[in-house]
Order: C-alpha cells, then sequence, then structure tokens
C-alpha cells in the first residue's frame, strides 16, 4: 500500500500576483497539500510605458540591458525588438527563463543567486566605466543595482515598464480568507517578497492578523525572512533557497518532513 503525499493535510496560503500562482499551486497540490489563492500583491503595466519604449527604440545602443524579474520581461521584452545581438542580462532564473521563453539568449546571469547582489558579482560588472547599461524593472523598487552600477562609473538609465500595487480585497474576501484560518484549512504563508509580507499584514483586520502572527512562514531568503519576523510573524520563519516555486516546495518538504519525523 503507497504512502500517502507527503503534504497531504497541509494548507498553504499563495500570496504571489494572481498571474504567476497557477504554477505554485499546481506543484504544491501534486505533493497533496491544499493550495489557497490570495494575492499580496497586484502588477499592472506602467501608465508611461508604451510611451518609454518608443522613445528608448530610437536611443543608441546599450552596451548592456538588465532585466529584474519576470514581470520585467512580460511589459518590457518589446524594447529588444527582436534584435538577437544584444548584451541581456538577468537577475535570476525565473527572469532568464521568461527571456529564454521569449526568444532571447541571456549572456549575464549569476549562477550562484537569485537577487542582484549576486548579479553584480558577475564578470561582466566589474568593469563597467563609461558602459551604457539599461535597467528594465517595476517602478520604485530597491534601486541597488542602479546605485552600484553608478559608483562603477558606468552610464544607467531605467525603464519603469510595470507598477506593483497592494491589493484592494473586499471584505467578503477577507472574511472568506479568515473562516479558513478559523477552520484550521491553512498552516503556511508564502512570501516571495518583503514588498508582499508587508501588505499582507497592512491589510489584515484584528483576527486575521493574529492568524498571519501565529503561523508559519515560508520566505526565499534572511532578508524577506527577517522582514516578516519584524512585521509580526512569531514562529520560525521556513527558508527556502530562491523564490522559484521548486525551491519554496522543496523547503516545505524538508519542514513537514522534519515535522513528521520521516
Amino acid at each position: 500500500m503507497s504512502s500517502p503525499p507527503l503534504l497531504e493535510g497541509v494548507g498553504v496560503l499563495v500570496t504571489r500576483p494572481e498571474q504567476q500562482a497557477s504554477a505554485l499551486c499546481r506543484l504544491l497540490e501534486s505533493h497533496g497539500a491544499a493550495a489557497y489563492r490570495f494575492p499580496g500583491l497586484n502588477i499592472v503595466e506602467h501608465p508611461m510605458r508604451r510611451t518609454l519604449l518608443a522613445r528608448l527604440a530610437s536611443a543608441p545602443d546599450f552596451d548592456c540591458i538588465v532585466f529584474v524579474s519576470a514581470n520585467a520581461v512580460r511589459f518590457g521584452a518589446s524594447i529588444l525588438a527582436q534584435r538577437r545581438d544584444l548584451a541581456i542580462a538577468a537577475v535570476g532564473p525565473a527572469t532568464a527563463r521568461a527571456l529564454n521563453q521569449s526568444g532571447y539568449r541571456v549572456s549575464v546571469v549569476s549562477e550562484e543567486g537569485f537577487d542582484s547582489e549576486h548579479l553584480l558579482a558577475h564578470p561582466r560588472f566589474a568593469s563597467v566605466q563609461g558602459k551604457r547599461i539599461l535597467i528594465v524593472k517595476g517602478s520604485g523598487g530597491r534601486g541597488l543595482l542602479e546605485h552600484e552600477l553608478k559608483l562603477k562609473g558606468a552610464l544607467v538609465e531605467f525603464a519603469e515598464v510595470y507598477e506593483r500595487r497592494a491589493p484592494t480585497p473586499t471584505a467578503e474576501a477577507l472574511a472568506a480568507l479568515e473562516a479558513c484560518f478559523d477552520a484550521g484549512a491553512v498552516q503556511l504563508i508564502t512570501a516571495t517578497s518583503l514588498e508582499i509580507a508587508r501588505n499582507l499584514f497592512a491589510i489584515a483586520p484584528g483576527r486575521l492578523r493574529s492568524h498571519f502572527e501565529n503561523l508559519r512562514w515560508v520566505a526565499p531568503s534572511e532578508r524577506v525572512s527577517a522582514g516578516a519576523t519584524a512585521l509580526g510573524a512569531h514562529q520560525p520563519v521556513i527558508l527556502a533557497a530562491s523564490a522559484e516555486d521548486q525551491e519554496l516546495v522543496n523547503a516545505i518538504l524538508r519542514w513537514r518532513s522534519a515535522e513528521s519525523g520521516a
């Protein structure tokens, strides 16, 4: 008789933006978990995107174009204008994969990590004095790439092609989520960015916030883990190797295995 799936009986709140949640939900469900969708972030086209891309299309060539996320590819890949001779960099494997699926070869991506710090450590960015670099990104964000590349003497421009907006769930949606928690259906909460964790705590009324504080969170980095703890998460955070779907699930499987003594 075969054993039940390792995550059977485990409910996971998946908080990725709506367009990006399906793959993680399917992966969790393949291991027996119940996945509950509740976007902690909305991704929308930047209102100036079309004007910006039209202006950049006629600009002189850049020495390197950096895409910071899969969403940057989704909203900004058209800036490449089907050219295949451009030097393209990607922050993290998910971004590189999105570019490859769009038909572009990524020449600069870190094999050691998925964040801006690891990309900056790539030999391609060791000497960038006078180089023209375009960063394709969402509005706001950390600004680390731009800051560090400018310190090295690069001529940096950026294209903000999408916006991240905090969710505005209805009272009914919040009540339904609270009912799931009250029934004990959810044991884990994912947060693939610190912004998502902040948004979730910000929109949660009293009892729902208490659930956020007392359940286990799953985070892709020490930075997000520390942020969730600072926001009020009391339980030790389950740390994944990255924000990749498989890595998140791997971390949950390790936690479950340890909890069950398997």
